[in-house]
């Protein structure tokens, strides 16, 4: 009964809003929900670098026209038939009137999980010794609106307009990380998108807020992409005038990008400095980045090259005294992307595939690395490299079902594939360089190792630092050690399947097994005795060995009509943790379980 309770005032909200009067949908659909490139480059854990989405449609359907659309395929891949959301596109804008229209879903989530072992703050809380939290619900709003005047401009807004903790457990002892779910608070407002766009003959200017999404979301993602298992976070969010364009004439393959930002939230920065719970530090980051992308797109496929630089700087003061200093980061980023889809020859299926790799080079003094300076605190330590890459692939299959002429009639009705990915880590925190990658938190690889363990571990250990080891002094680099969910320097292999006995149903199975790329190491934890170093358990570091994760769901799309569509499902995964989360003394951590209930409401 009280789970009733806190859900019934959102989602009869959410439900008004998808009433026929709050929207006025168009024929035809055009490209709108995914943003234009976006950059961000993190400091320690090069995975920050962040491209921009020049893979996404950034020109409304009237002003840029991809060389396969001119006419629908109705025997073409989709990729809707890999996954589907029940999402449906904006209206276009139509050149004779102007038009307004309002999307927007809301979503809920009950997840129960293992209370996760971490390692105790020895001087502050000797009794914390798990994060506290086994259950709890959450929730988000996130409306969609768009204005268009004729064909000749429109203005896009997005907007999470509650979200956060409705009721359940709360974690402690993790504070070093945003969204620590360290409190219940359901009101949280979180701006996204706010910007001009103005389509000329041979592309689109945008001018605001906006978000960005490249490749295969690996280091920079718009929070916006689903996945087979798990939600989407906040993704990257730029102040940005970004122009595109078709420079071999409109409706031909190419797409070249070119855009400036000052970086309002990513992974790496935060402009207002609220990317540290409960904690105020004054000024927050202030990072700034040019990026130039081109894209060759055709019918079957398309491959595309990235690249920014960015510099970012962040005021750091200690707590004890005036001194005051900058964490600096200057790096580029360099990422190609691409992905293919083929027919099958004899039956009704398709081949397809997605590729990205990343190498980002630069220096950078976000790190616990660099020769100490004679006071013996943070204050003057010299830059350090930037050497990290990272890359994943998938490559998977689907049979589809159904029949007509109608490109809705058809679905996929079996999908297997299997993703691979590779993160650079990093052994030595006190070389000079600092090598280790981190993807985008909303590249989702399965439900516990990376999402869960490896994000409040670090989250734990970063914590520690700053509130133990450096108390007095604050140390470089504490607030890049959280992986936020991201996957930091491991290498894995995640093999899906989805079978959709009818086309609203999926069921689907997948499993991650994962080692980590260099020892594992908590960079500001002194070396053990004999001068190895300490995982983040205080166990050995030298032990690589991730573990193995199985995970089970179900996931339903009832439509209501055709304005409101009902998401119903559950997710449920177990974690048999490897050696390198083995404890001081040599204790394994045990088997790690959760489960997810969801309800989403979307228009």
């Amino acid at each position: 009964m009280r789970f009733a309770f806190v859900t019934v005032a959102p989602l009869a909200f959410a439900v008004a809003l998808a009433s026929p009067c709050a929207a006025q949908p168009a024929e035809g659909a055009s490209a709108g929900r995914g943003s234009p490139p976006a950059a961000a480059v993190a400091p320690n854990d090069a995975a920050a670098a962040a491209p921009v989405d020049a893979a996404a449609p950034v020109a409304p359907a009237a002003a840029v026209a991809p060389a396969d659309a001119a006419a629908p395929d109705v025997d073409g891949f989709e990729e809707r038939f890999v996954l589907d959301t029940g999402r449906k596109p904006p209206p276009p804008p139509d050149p004779t009137r102007v038009t307004f229209s309002l999307q927007g879903e809301y979503q809920l989530r009950h997840r129960a999980m293992s209370d996760l072992r971490l390692r105790a703050p020895p001087l502050s809380a000797p009794g914390a010794t798990t994060l506290g939290q086994s259950q709890y619900v959450a929730h988000w709003l996130r409306l969609s609106p768009r204005f268009n005047y004729k064909d000749k401009a429109s203005i896009v807004a997005q907007i999470d307009v509650v979200r956060g903790l409705l009721a359940g457990d709360t974690t402690r002892d993790v504070e070093q990380v945003r969204d620590a779910r360290a409190a219940l608070a359901w009101y949280e407002v979180h701006p996204r998108t706010l910007y001009l766009e103005l389509p000329w003959a041979l592309g689109v200017v945008r001018v605001g807020q906006q978000s960005a999404h490249w490749g295969m979301g690996l280091v920079v993602n718009d929070g916006e992409h689903a996945s087979a298992f798990g939600d989407y976070e906040r993704g990257s969010l730029m102040e940005r005038v970004l122009f595109t364009a078709t420079p071999m004439g409109r409706g031909t393959p190419l797409h070249v990008t070119v855009a400036g930002d000052l970086v309002f939230e990513d992974n790496a920065a935060d402009l207002l400095g609220n990317d540290v719970e409960g904690q105020d530090e004054g000024e927050g980051d202030r990072a700034l980045q040019a990026v130039v992308s081109a894209l060759w797109r055709e019918r079957r496929g398309e491959i595309g090259i990235y690249g920014a630089m960015r510099r970012q700087a962040r005021e750091r003061r200690a707590k004890t005294s005036t001194a005051r200093f900058n964490e600096v980061l200057t790096t580029g980023i360099l990422d190609v992307a691409g992905k293919f889809n083929a027919p099958v020859p004899g039956g009704r299926a398709h081949v397809y595939g997605e590729l990205e790799a990343a190498v980002i080079l630069g220096a950078t003094s976000f790190a616990p690395s660099g020769p100490e300076p004679p006071s013996g605190h943070a204050f003057g330590r010299s830059p350090v490299a930037v050497r990290s890459v990272g890359g994943a692939a998938t490559l998977g299959a689907v049979h589809v079902a159904g029949r007509g002429s109608r490109p809705a009639a058809r679905w996929g009705r079996v999908v297997t594939e299997i993703e691979a990915g590779y993160a650079s880590g990093d052994d030595d925190p006190t070389d000079g360089v600092s090598r280790r990658f981190t993807f985008d938190p909303s590249h989702n690889v399965g439900l516990l190792l990376f999402d869960e363990v490896l994000a409040w571990k670090t989250a734990r250990a970063a914590t520690i630092a700053e509130r133990e080891l450096f108390a007095a002094s604050p140390e470089p680099g504490i607030r890049s050690l959280p992986s936020k969910g991201g996957v930091p320097g491991a290498i894995y292999v995640n093999p899906r399947i989805i079978v959709r006995p009818a086309r609203w149903l999926d069921l689907k199975a997948g499993a991650v097994i994962a080692e980590a790329t260099s020892d594992v190491v908590d960079p500001y934890g002194a070396p053990r005795a004999g001068g190895s170093w300490a995982n983040y358990d205080g166990g050995d570091s030298r032990r690589r060995d991730l573990g193995v994760e199985l995970d089970l769901g179900v996931d339903a799309r009832i439509a209501m009509g055709r304005l409101v569509t009902i998401q119903l499902g559950t997710e449920a995964g177990v974690l048999f943790p490897g050696g390198a989360f083995d404890d001081a003394a040599g204790a394994e951590l045990p088997d790690q379980y959760q489960l997810t209930l969801k309800l989403g409401v979307i228009h």
